[in-house]
Order: C-alpha cells, then structure tokens, then sequence
C-alpha cells in the first residue's frame, strides 16, 4: 500500500512539473487553457499533505479571492477535529411536518448556489402513511398549501455520513476522505469533476455544480472552514459535511438549530450521555439501506 501511495505522489509530482512547463510557454498543452488562479488550484498539493505555512498560504490566497469575487472578506478556518468526537445525526420522524426550513437553513449557511443552478443538500421525501419503505414512491417537489398534510408522513434524506463510505473509496484522486470525527469531507481543489463518487452513494447525497454557482453578496456566509461552506466552484461534487465550520467550534448544524418541531438531534457517539447516545440506546432507530454495509451514522427514530 505504501509503494502505491509513493508511485501515485510521483506521478503527481511529474504532472506538476508538466504543468510547470505548460505554464513557462513550452510546447506542452496540458493547462494552456488555464487561468493561473485555475492552474495554481491545480498544482496545489493535498490538503492532508500541506504543512501549516503551506496552509496559511492557500487560505490567505482564497480569501483575497473572495474578496475581489464576491465583495466580503472572508474568514477561512482550518479547524482541526474537537478530540475525543465521533459525530452522530438522528431525526424523529413523529415529528418532522415537512416544512423545509432545514434545507433553506443549509442553503443560507453552506453558500450553496439559489438559482442557475439552484443546489440542496437536504432532500424532504413525502410518503403516503404506511409506505415508509417504498421509497421509490416517494416524491420531494410537494407544494402544499400548509403543512403537515393529512395522511403523509416526511423523509428528510441528506450525506449519511456512513462509517464505510463507497463514494471515498471510488474517488480516484483521494478528493474525498472520512475525517477522525467521522465527518466525510471533500477538498474541492483536488476534486477533478468525475462525479463516480455521486454514482456510488446510494443516497443521492453528493450534488455536482453544473454551472458557476450564483451567490447574491447579501446573502453569503463569509464565516467558512476549507473543508467544508466555503464557495465552490463550476465542475465540482459537493455535499453535507454536519456544517462542520460550526461543530468544530462548538455550535449544532444550521438544520438542527433552525427546525422548528425538534426533529434534528446531533451529538457524539464517543459521549454516553449524549442525546444522540440516548436516542440509539432507547428509541426504535433504523438507518437507510443497513444491508448495503455502509454504516451510516445518521439515525432515523420514532417517539414510541
């Protein structure tokens, strides 16, 4: 495995210096029809391979991209895990009335595109009562009057963040890797575009940005960590990532905070006396597609 790791480093390393000599005016097409911002995101190394300066210096350069892009300054964190988490999700279903406030809440706090094209992380399923498992007759674009509606119940569906991730393994840049905390991450500088990570999450939880992406500067959130809300750009797979700028930092997820019945619990799996711990150890839980061996960590549960 380590000879691999090296041989795959290597090929990297000649790739830049192709690149390089792209970019000096040598015969070489390979990045001729790159800007230097573009080509720079290129050559840039693996974030897990970066040393602190190395880091301190990509970010100083987004930020002041940001700024001349979008008018706000920005503050990027790179906030290492909280020691001692494992990050779990659950959702009582008795509860959820279907009304979305957890998908605007991720829109508002990600920096996911509003319009052309418009990007959920959050799905809301709605299920006639007695159908839970059919899934395939579910639908998300409802659009009541008032909810919740009579006779259906709702399936907020989003990343899973599963303990063995299928869209990790597929990745064949290693954009894409499980955090210590458990939160699947995705560096969007290495992230090449291939989409064979939305192919094989059985979730429907990984969204791809067919277009730049549209953020009104009003409504942005400059508060981001690298990992995670911080813009991305055209041609790239993003996804849920438990608003990790605000668990590192002590704060719940955007959707917990902005559900209005309580439906969204989050807590550490590590922490006996979790909520989170509570809930797996006393309520009839189930999680998605169990017998596909993904482990998801987010729980889905019943009051009685």
């Amino acid at each position: 495995m380590e000879a691999m790791q090296n041989k795959r480093h290597t090929r990297r390393e000649f790739i830049r210096n192709l690149s390089l000599a792209t970019l000096a005016g040598l015969s070489f097409p390979l990045l001729s029809s790159c800007t230097k911002e573009e080509a720079e995101d290129f050559l840039q190394k693996h974030f897990r391979e970066m040393t602190e300066e190395e880091k301190k210096r990509v970010i100083s350069n987004l930020e002041k991209r940001y700024l001349q892009k979008y008018g706000r300054k920005f503050q990027i964190s790179t906030k290492e895990i909280v020691p001692d988490t494992f990050w779990g999700y659950g959702l009582e279903l008795s509860r959820c009335i279907g009304c979305r406030r957890c998908v605007y809440a991720c829109v508002k706090e990600n920096n996911s595109s509003r319009r052309n094209p418009q990007l959920h992380w959050i799905r809301v399923l709605r299920l006639k009562r007695g159908t839970l498992i059919n899934l395939e007759n579910s639908e998300h674009y409802y659009d009541p009057e008032i909810v919740p509606e009579k006779g259906f119940i709702y399936l907020p569906v989003q990343c899973q963040q599963c303990q063995n991730p299928p869209c990790v393994k597929v990745c064949p840049v290693h954009a894409t890797w499980q955090e210590p905390d458990g939160i699947v991450v995705v560096d969007y500088n290495w992230c090449i575009g291939c989409r064979y990570c939305i192919a094989a999450c059985p979730y429907k939880g990984r969204v791809f940005n067919w277009a730049e992406p549209t953020l009104p500067r009003e409504e942005i959130n400059p508060s981001v960590h690298y990992l995670g809300n911080r813009p991305r750009m055209k041609c790239t797979v993003e996804k849920c990532t438990f608003c990790i700028q605000r668990v590192r930092s002590g704060r719940y997820p955007a959707c917990v905070e902005a559900c209005p019945t309580g439906t969204r619990k989050f807590g550490n799996l590590l922490d006996p006396n979790s909520e989170i711990r509570y809930i797996i150890d006393r309520k009839r839980v189930f999680r998605l597609k169990e017998d596909l061996g993904t482990e998801p960590k987010f729980y889905y549960f019943f009051e009685t």
